[in-house]
């Protein structure tokens, strides 16, 4: 019997603390909570002994630029490793050189104050490796639904403990420099512990050497999958100016609060303090309430509240009403950061991620390190007037950001895939008209997926061979819960809503877009559909027979891209024991997780006939 859908019940909304339910990431909030106060020690303990040894705000630029100065040497390189090595243990061990490394300092100090440059860009270099693989593993242990919220936590964890750093550093200037490096150390131990008891799947590492040419050619996947993406390319277009204003504000407003505000260190050290308490606010403020409104707009939000709040610090009178507007900018900051992070993550493949992020990270340093060498103009210039410029960068990238490409797609794009989902019929998945797909199509997964490019000529053609191009209108159900059929689909164009129906709504629930692949658990083990997928928007679909995507697995990359997709799901679906229970034989699906040898040329061998 047909007839009009009845209308969606409206979604059960999803607490801002419930990813706090998942151990992992109490681990890893914890983590970042306890090493970010203890950086934040280091950090402006080295700022205050450097500007009360010389008095210059140009050398207490270059302290802050040092420790962004390895990101363009090491920066790209480190991503290429995050993506080929277990995240966690990278993690772990950038933990523990970094707590070698602070530990020295004090010592360093007491041979030549100018070692502790070397030993901030040696710190700072290990730390490249440590942002990357804790970036990328953040979606792999919240939802698409929590995403955000667990952002926001976060950003808590990484920017609100730097309250405790700075008034603590403040506070041990007066007493022994030395003993904030101590501390700072200690805190790196502690997150190290914290990285150690993680029990994320080990990630299947790399076999082959990791070679020059290797490096070279992924870290050109990674800058073009940015250039090529709309998404990420307006990220780091908006992420740009802001960052240069960030360097130029982060150096200025040490000479701003104690040379024209006239501020002790322990008031500044409160200053910077009371900013991240604004964070901290903003964080929780973001956690509540970020899925209202379209993620391009809390990114304006943010620039604007923030170019605003810089302008007037850069009027005020005194240090208090100048703490004032740093801790208004502190909470504006929030909404920017935790909107771009999230854009970010859902925006980048995974297999790509350490790649991606790096590089993003290593852009987003460069013009960081230009905006602090600009802070050198405040021995020439009015430091008011350099703060009030840099404010008004801020503000108009919040303008530009309502008009860039892909910046503006909505937060709360799980809650109307959620709708989507509930206002399509149930029953039996539609029968499409279907083409069989050709080279060109394959061209554009390969646009996609970059991974897919390792497939030598016949592998393609074989994995061309009973393939099919689907144009599925949006509200059509591709897959339902419980369906036999085993053939996995890639997303060259659209977007799709997947999860399992409860009496209550849908669990697991995710969101996929241009780039993603669904289908690959009932292709690889044989077993029942796991979910359902509707489109939610007009989208192209390559639809690979089950033997066809087990064929291309002997290549090691496409292997563990579609085993680490695989394993994520069934943990998001509480289904880990999906594989031990699927009907094909499990020596053959053992085979699947299993790196081949790649030839001397590094190239994948061919597939053995059948």
């Amino acid at each position: 019997m047909s007839g009009t859908p009845a209308a969606p019940a409206a979604p059960v909304r999803i607490s801002p603390l419930a990813v706090f339910r998942k151990r992992d990431f109490t681990l890893l909030w914890t983590a970042q909570l306890v090493s970010t106060a203890g950086s934040a020690l280091t950090d402006l303990a080295a700022a205050i002994y450097v500007y009360s040894v010389t008095g210059s705000a140009f050398l207490v630029g270059m302290t802050l630029m040092a420790t962004a100065v390895p990101s363009l040497i090491i920066g790209l390189l480190a991503g290429v490793f995050v993506d080929r090595y277990d995240r966690r243990k990278v993690m772990l061990a950038s933990n523990l050189l970094q707590g070698v490394v602070v530990a020295l300092i004090p010592f360093l100090l007491g041979l030549n104050a100018y070692l502790l440059f070397v030993a901030i860009l040696l710190n700072a270099g290990v730390k490249q490796f440590f942002d990357p693989a804790y970036e990328s593993i953040i979606p792999e242990i919240a939802s698409d639904e929590e995403l955000e919220a667990a952002n926001a936590m976060l950003s808590i964890a990484s920017f609100g403990s730097t309250a405790i750093g700075f008034a603590g550093a403040g506070l041990l200037a007066a007493i022994d420099i030395r003993l904030a490096f101590w501390i700072d150390a200690l805190t790196f131990l502690f997150s190290a512990g914290c990285v150690l008891a993680l029990k994320l799947n080990a990630r299947v590492e790399t076999a082959e050497p990791t070679t020059v040419g290797v490096v070279i050619d992924n870290l050109k996947i990674g800058l073009a999958t940015i250039a090529r993406s709309k998404e990420l390319r307006s990220l780091f277009l908006i992420g740009a100016p802001v960052s240069l204003a960030f360097g130029l504000w982060n150096v200025l407003l040490l000479p701003m609060a104690v040379r024209v505000l006239g501020a002790s260190d322990a008031e500044y050290g409160l200053q910077e303090g009371l900013t991240s308490i604004g964070f901290v606010a903003g964080s929780l403020f973001m956690a509540r309430y970020s899925d209202r409104i379209q993620t391009g707009l809390w990114i304006f939000i943010g620039c604007a509240g923030m170019g605003i709040a810089g302008v007037l610090y850069g009027l005020a009178p005194t240090i208090w009403i100048g703490i004032v507007w740093v801790m208004v900018s502190g909470f504006f900051n929030s909404p920017t950061s935790v909107a771009r992070q999230t854009l970010l993550q859902r925006n980048t493949p995974r297999e790509l991620r350490g790649r991606v992020f790096s590089s993003m990270f290593v852009m987003r340093n460069v013009v960081f390190l230009i905006g602090m060498a600009g802070a050198g103009l405040a021995d020439v210039f009015p430091v008011r007037d350099l703060i009030i410029i840099a404010s008004l960068v801020v503000l108009a990238v919040g303008v530009v950001a309502l008009v860039m490409p892909g910046v503006g797609r909505p937060a709360a794009e799980w809650r109307r895939a959620l709708a989507t989902m509930r206002a399509t019929p149930t029953g039996v998945a539609a029968q499409l008209p279907s083409r069989p797909a050709t080279v060109a199509d394959f061209d554009v997964l390969v646009g996609r997926l970059a991974t897919f490019s390792l497939l030598s000529a016949g592998q393609r053609t074989a994995f061309l061979k009973d393939a099919r191009i689907q144009e599925v209108p949006e509200g059509t159900r591709v897959i339902t819960h419980g369906d036999s059929s085993v053939a996995a689909y890639f997303i060259l164009d659209g977007a799709c809503a997947v999860g399992v129906p409860t009496p209550d709504g849908y669990k697991g629930l995710n969101t996929l877009q241009t780039g993603d692949f669904f289908g690959e658990i009932a292709a690889l083990t044989g077993s029942a559909r796991t979910a359902d997928v509707v489109m939610t928007a007009p989208s192209v679909l390559l639809e690979v027979p089950a033997e066809a995507l087990r064929a291309t697995m002997i290549v090691p990359e496409v292997s563990e891209l579609v085993m680490s997709a695989m394993t994520e799901r069934l943990m998001r679906l509480r289904m880990p024991d999906m594989p031990r229970l699927a009907a094909r034989d499990q020596s053959a699906l053992r085979e699947l997780r299993t790196k081949r040898p790649r030839s001397k040329a590094g190239a994948a061998p061919a597939p053995a006939a059948e």
